[in-house]
Protein backbone atom coordinates (compact mmCIF):
# COMPACT_ATOMS: atom_id res chain seq x y z
CA UNK A 1 0.00 0.00 0.00
CA UNK A 2 0.90 3.52 -0.34
CA UNK A 3 1.34 6.17 2.15
CA UNK A 4 1.53 9.83 1.95
CA UNK A 5 1.61 11.92 5.36
CA UNK A 6 1.05 15.94 4.72
CA UNK A 7 1.87 18.18 6.79
CA UNK A 8 0.85 22.11 6.70
CA UNK A 9 4.88 22.89 5.81
CA UNK A 10 5.38 19.95 3.61
CA UNK A 11 4.18 16.30 2.38
CA UNK A 12 7.05 15.08 4.99
CA UNK A 13 6.56 10.92 3.41
CA UNK A 14 5.42 9.44 0.59
CA UNK A 15 6.39 5.77 -0.24
CA UNK A 16 5.08 1.94 -0.46
CA UNK A 17 5.00 0.54 3.05
CA UNK A 18 3.57 -2.90 4.79
CA UNK A 19 1.54 -1.44 7.45
CA UNK A 20 0.56 1.56 9.46
CA UNK A 21 -0.56 1.90 12.57
CA UNK A 22 -2.41 5.33 13.79
CA UNK A 23 -3.55 6.98 17.05
CA UNK A 24 -7.49 6.99 16.10
CA UNK A 25 -10.11 8.93 18.65
CA UNK A 26 -11.24 5.69 19.35
CA UNK A 27 -7.74 3.94 20.13
CA UNK A 28 -5.37 3.07 17.99
CA UNK A 29 -5.63 1.10 14.88
CA UNK A 30 -3.61 -0.69 12.07
CA UNK A 31 -4.29 -0.62 8.34
CA UNK A 32 -2.61 -3.43 6.29
CA UNK A 33 -2.38 -4.14 2.05
CA UNK A 34 -5.80 -3.99 0.23
CA UNK A 35 -7.75 -2.22 3.65
CA UNK A 36 -11.19 -1.26 3.32
CA UNK A 37 -11.89 2.42 2.61
CA UNK A 38 -11.96 4.56 5.43
CA UNK A 39 -11.85 8.20 7.03
CA UNK A 40 -10.82 8.67 10.32
CA UNK A 41 -9.85 11.89 13.02
CA UNK A 42 -6.92 11.14 14.42
CA UNK A 43 -5.83 12.69 17.80
CA UNK A 44 -2.08 12.95 19.60
CA UNK A 45 0.17 9.87 19.18
CA UNK A 46 2.89 8.10 17.10
CA UNK A 47 2.22 7.13 13.54
CA UNK A 48 4.14 3.36 13.13
CA UNK A 49 5.15 2.74 9.65
CA UNK A 50 6.17 -0.40 8.66
CA UNK A 51 8.38 -0.19 5.34
CA UNK A 52 8.49 -2.40 2.56
CA UNK A 53 11.65 -4.33 1.73
CA UNK A 54 12.05 -1.83 -1.13
CA UNK A 55 11.03 1.74 0.54
CA UNK A 56 13.73 1.40 3.23
CA UNK A 57 15.98 3.99 1.21
CA UNK A 58 13.47 6.81 1.82
CA UNK A 59 14.87 6.92 5.03
CA UNK A 60 17.67 8.95 4.15
CA UNK A 61 15.80 12.13 3.00
CA UNK A 62 13.64 12.18 5.67
CA UNK A 63 13.05 15.04 8.76
CA UNK A 64 14.61 14.49 12.04
CA UNK A 65 11.24 14.07 13.61
CA UNK A 66 10.65 10.95 12.01
CA UNK A 67 12.61 8.10 14.63
CA UNK A 68 13.39 4.69 13.15
CA UNK A 69 13.87 1.07 14.96
CA UNK A 70 14.79 -1.58 12.04
CA UNK A 71 12.15 -1.56 9.57
CA UNK A 72 9.89 0.56 11.67
CA UNK A 73 9.71 4.61 11.63
CA UNK A 74 7.52 6.38 14.14
CA UNK A 75 6.30 9.70 13.36
CA UNK A 76 4.94 12.41 16.03
CA UNK A 77 1.07 13.93 15.76
CA UNK A 78 -0.93 16.27 17.16
CA UNK A 79 -4.11 15.01 15.17
CA UNK A 80 -5.31 14.82 12.12
CA UNK A 81 -7.39 13.17 9.38
CA UNK A 82 -7.01 10.03 8.06
CA UNK A 83 -8.32 8.52 4.61
CA UNK A 84 -8.12 5.19 2.93
CA UNK A 85 -9.09 4.71 -0.51
CA UNK A 86 -7.97 2.27 -3.22
CA UNK A 87 -4.72 1.27 -1.28
CA UNK A 88 -3.69 4.45 -0.94
CA UNK A 89 -3.58 6.14 2.60
CA UNK A 90 -3.53 9.86 3.30
CA UNK A 91 -2.55 11.09 6.51
CA UNK A 92 -3.32 15.01 6.73
CA UNK A 93 -1.46 16.19 10.11
CA UNK A 94 -1.19 18.58 13.02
Amino acid sequence: MYLEIVTPEAVVFQAEIDAVKVPGIEGEFQMLNNHAPIVSTLTSGTVKINLTTSSTDVTSKLSSDFRQEGKELFYPIKGGVLEMKDNKAIILAD
